[in-house]
């Protein structure tokens, strides 16, 4: 029995499926495939509804009234003499217009009619010519005895004519009208205005179907060129209504006849104005392929133009501009439509170009047949075919791009599903309760997620807890965020790390989700290193100020320990940084094991070490350190086989909430640096108020000051003078010295200015205001300085390592080349050494221009024979820590009396500096020094002093020296304190 019912049930849905498919096939291609060939053949086989045997047209006698009012007498008296034409133009004028025409006799038995078809006509009246019998008059609004509205013009019934009748009419006219006369049977005239009747409903009707269908179509899909697509072909219909003559009308609604011309003025511009729209919108790809676009603007600026004439000028003004300016619009969208043809070749841009075509045709059409009077090409158009032809071309090429469309997107769909299969990246799709609905391949890998699984697989399944509703909330933010998520440890996926994306679409949520472990893992080794010292796994210098920077916003006390290695270098350099490295991983090793709280440790130089020694109190703190420093410092690192020494020294701060990072880090480097000339202790401390403290606040005060301006304010010149020990009445020499006026008026040394601007980066552009100010005042007051030879400036390091300080420099001295030989620069023996060829360069470009060098601070540095002999100086400035001292240590004598010698030998002038004392002044002389700067001689005076004095020795006010310099100049005198002077170092020593 249920076999039976089975094979029932199958037998009647395989008959229902066959007649589903026959009455498909009847509906889709038999029944229309009817309707298209009855149609076709209806047209060509059955004769017209209302077909009529067509109208005579009469010869006319015309004249228009242009001189003055006529009689209808005196106008057919007048009408005899004029010539005989068939069709008559008005040339756009508006006077009356007289014209005479015989009737002939009936042919019918039926009545005669007389058709003035105008739309152009606005009254008109008629009289019998041989009676002057009225035969009644018509305007656009009424009409009276046998004239008639008919048409898009007037008619005037005669009746049953045995014999022809002669009429005489007048008649005023708008726009281009022309005027013609025919002769109907009633009939015939009846049929005609029927079928003129039959095609203006078939025009309205089928236009404003389709222009409906375009406008319902573009809201519902929102496609707005589709509603510029409608309300275009209600223009085109409208325009089609005026060259048949029906646009006094709307919706069988009679428009006044006041409102027509008006209205026929817009009507035109606005169609123009829609046409050029309508073809920018549906070509804009393709036009800017083909190019031209500037033609197609110019185009739309014209139809801007003949909108504003609609509105102020009168219609017979309006209608020559129409002609000139819709020509042009016309002939510029007939070229671009030609490029579209031939370079766009799809098939709806074929159909909308054959639709444009085809009104463009029509409408060019007309315009040359009103305005010249071309015939053939006017009567070649018919309107109503016209404006059907060109709408159901525009509904192909509607269907064609929505069949383009269809395809694009079913094309899109296949697109989408392939490209859903086989992307990498994982794809789903949740129900509203976090079950699967869909999953890509790459996410069914991802996971070990099987399709069959979907409604049984929740989210939470295979991640991390909570992470459906991080999900949820991640889906409520739109699609601009992301979440990194772990997987679930019950399924061994707790180690991964995935990034999610997700949207809420249809009360679904639909998101990607990629496996990114290896790259959070690399993230993340990324965010250690950039806080960690990769060598010891320390932090580094940013972690450090990190660090400090919490403590500083906390009311704990705390301190901050700076560690250095004193030997470290040592390490490097014989055995290589490889060892090097493993003594700082140790050291990092041992503090850390050290402390026993865990505080920040971080490396910040290459033997550079900084704990921050939080909710610390400073006694603590200089306990642990000083545990430390025997950590450190007393058991050897073992290298392999070898072990290697290492000291440590500390500079510890107690620090208070609110103190800036950079402060702390530098207080406690100095304290260190002083820590490292401590040979026992190896400990320094800063506690809160210390002088310390203060001093280097104020340093960094005057470093930010000096940062912030290029020149700050205060800087000022004082000079010392150099007396000669061969002349000193005769000479004066002196040293330009820099100083700085701080803003409670007292004078910083001069020291603390230049530290202070190296260190801000600003010193060049201090070092080229010392020269300049220098320059200014030399070529002003040389005329003053008749006993100087020489000037001393100094010159930084960092200025004569900065090439645009170089160029700016022998600028300076083209410009003052006249007194450039008073200045010797003077540059110490380190900077010198820095870059030996450089400096050579410089020397000798200064004593190109007239210039003298001095070596300063000479036996301070690096002193070696080899390089004196590479730099040409003028002049030695012995280091004034031997000659404070010489004549408590003979060494020190020795080394000067050496200096002294060398300076000789090699062709260069001695100055000695920091000459404080009478007997150093003559132990000097004795040597052989060839001049002496310093307190003994004078302090550094103002500018003023110095052009005020004859000589250095001017300026001398001990009594002792003022008697050594007066024995300078007798030589035997000079020798018996020579002698004085050495039986009294003798007895010293």
């Amino acid at each position: 029995m249920a076999s039976v019912t089975l094979f029932s049930l199958s037998k009647y849905r395989h008959a229902g499926s066959w007649l589903d498919r026959a009455l498909y096939v009847f509906s889709v291609y038999i029944v229309p495939f009817l309707i298209a060939a009855g149609t076709i053949a209806t047209l060509l086989l059955l004769p017209h509804q209302f077909q009529s045997a067509g109208a005579v047209t009469l010869p006319l006698h015309v004249f228009d009234e242009r001189d003055a009012a006529v009689t209808p007498a005196a106008a057919l008296g007048r009408l005899r003499d004029a010539p005989t034409t068939a069709r008559y133009s008005t040339q756009l004028s508006e006077t009356p217009v007289w014209f005479t025409f015989t009737v002939p006799a009936s042919a019918s038995i039926h009545p005669t009619l007389i058709e003035f078809p105008s739309r152009h006509a606005q009254s008109l009246a008629c009289w019998i010519a041989s009676t002057m019998q009225p035969l009644g008059t018509a305007d656009r609004e009424s009409v009276t005895g046998e004239m008639r509205a008919v048409k898009a013009g007037f008619s005037v019934y005669l009746g049953h004519l045995a014999q022809p009748v002669p009429i005489v009419c007048s008649g005023t006219f708008s726009g281009p009208a022309q005027l013609s006369v025919q002769a109907w049977d009633a009939p015939g005239l009846r049929n005609s205005s029927l079928d003129f009747q039959e095609s203006a409903g078939l025009i309205g009707g089928g236009l404003l179907t389709l222009a409906v269908f375009v406008f319902v179509t573009a809201i519902i899909n929102r496609e707005w060129t589709y509603v510029i697509f409608a309300v275009w072909l209600v223009g085109n219909l409208r325009l089609c209504a005026n060259a048949m003559g029906w646009d006094t009308q709307w919706l069988d609604r009679v428009i006044p006849p006041d409102w027509i011309p008006v209205l026929r003025q817009v009507t035109f511009a606005a169609y123009y104005l829609l046409t050029g729209a309508l073809f920018s919108q549906l070509f804009r790809r393709e036009l800017r392929a083909i190019g031209y676009r500037w033609l197609l603007r110019a185009g739309q600026y014209v139809g801007l133009v003949l909108l504003a004439s609609s509105v102020v000028l009168p219609y017979s003004r309006f209608i020559p501009a129409l002609w000139v300016l819709g020509g042009f619009g016309m002939s510029v969208l007939i070229f671009l439509l030609a490029r579209l043809v031939w370079l766009a070749r799809s098939r709806t841009v074929m159909w909308y170009v054959a639709s444009l075509a085809i009104v463009l045709f029509a409408t060019f059409s007309e315009v040359l047949g009103a305005a010249f009077g071309l015939k053939l090409l006017f009567g070649g158009v018919n309107t109503v075919t016209a404006a059907l032809s060109s709408s159901m071309m525009a509904a192909f090429a509607i269907a064609e791009q929505m069949r383009a469309e269809r395809e694009h997107r079913r094309q899109a769909q296949t697109e989408l599903r392939n490209t859903y299969e086989v992307t990498p990246i994982g794809l789903f799709t949740l129900d509203s309760d976090g079950h699967f609905v869909r999953a890509n391949p790459a996410l069914r890998a991802m996971l070990d997620l099987h399709k069959a699984e979907y409604k049984a697989r929740h989210w939470n399944d295979y991640f991390e807890a909570g992470a459906w509703g991080a999900l949820q909330a991640l889906a409520s933010k739109g699609s601009d965020g992301e979440l990194e998520m772990g997987g679930a440890a019950a399924r061994g996926t707790g180690e991964r790390r995935y990034l999610l994306k997700a949207i809420e679409s249809n009360g679904w949520v639909e998101g990607s989700l990629q496996d990114v472990t290896e790259r959070s893992k690399a993230i993340e080794r990324l965010r250690f290193l950039a806080e960690h010292d990769p060598l010891t796994g320390s932090l580094n210098r940013r972690g450090v100020e990190k660090a400090i920077a919490v403590d500083s916003d906390e009311a704990l006390p705390w301190a901050l320990a700076y560690v250095d290695l004193d030997r470290f270098k040592l390490v490097n350099d014989l055995f290589g940084h490889r060892a090097g490295d493993e003594v700082l991983k140790q050291v990092a090793s041992r503090m850390r094991a050290h402390f026993e709280r865990e505080y920040p440790l971080g490396r910040i130089g290459g033997d550079e070490f900084v704990c921050v020694m939080s909710d610390t109190a400073i006694d603590d703190a200089i306990a642990q350190c000083h545990e430390l420093i025997s950590v450190l410092s007393d058991a050897p690192y073992q290298v392999g086989n070898r072990a290697f020494q290492v000291k440590a020294s500390i500079g510890l701060v107690e620090c208070s909430r609110g103190v800036r990072v950079q402060d702390a880090v530098s207080n406690a480097d100095r304290a260190c640096r002083e820590a490292k000339k401590v040979a026992h202790t190896r400990l320094v401390t800063y506690r809160k108020g210390a002088a310390a403290f203060e001093e280097r606040a104020e340093e960094l005060r005057l470093v930010e000051t000096l940062g912030r301006n290029r020149l700050p304010a205060g800087l000022f010149l004082v000079m010392q003078p150099i007396m000669s020990l061969s002349a000193p009445t005769e000479s004066l020499n002196f040293e330009v010295l820099l100083r700085m006026r701080a803003p409670d008026g007292t004078t910083l040394p001069a020291g603390k200015v230049i530290v202070a601007a190296e260190e801000s980066g600003n010193i060049a552009a201090i070092d080229r205001w010392v020269m300049t100010t220098l320059l200014t005042w030399i070529e002003k007051h040389h005329h003053m300085l008749p006993n100087t030879q020489f000037i001393c400036v100094n010159l930084s390091g960092g200025s004569l390592n900065d090439e645009q300080f170089m160029e700016d420099i022998f600028a300076l001295f083209a410009q003052h080349r006249s007194i450039v030989h008073y200045l010797c620069l003077e540059i110490t023996e380190s900077v010198a050494l820095h870059d030996l060829e450089n400096t050579q360069r410089f020397i000798s470009r200064v004593h190109d221009m007239g210039g003298k060098i001095a070596l300063d601070d000479f036996g301070a540095g690096y002193t070696s024979f080899k390089y004196l002999k590479a730099l040409s100086a003028d002049a030695l400035k012995i280091d004034g820590e031997f000659v404070r001292t010489m004549c408590a240590h003979p060494a020190d004598i020795a080394i000067v009396e050496a200096i002294v010698a060398l300076a000789r030998n090699l062709g260069m002038r001695s100055v000695a500096e920091w000459v404080e004392d009478a007997d150093t002044l003559r132990a000097l002389q004795e040597i052989g020094v060839d001049y002496v700067q310093g307190y003994l001689i004078a302090k550094p005076q103002e500018s003023a002093a110095i052009l005020a004095a004859s000589s250095a020795a001017s300026f001398v006010r001990d009594a002792e020296v003022v008697n050594f310099i007066e024995c300078l100049s007798e030589p035997e005198q000079a020798m018996s304190y020579g002698y004085e002077w050495r039986a009294r170092v003798a007895s010293r020593h």
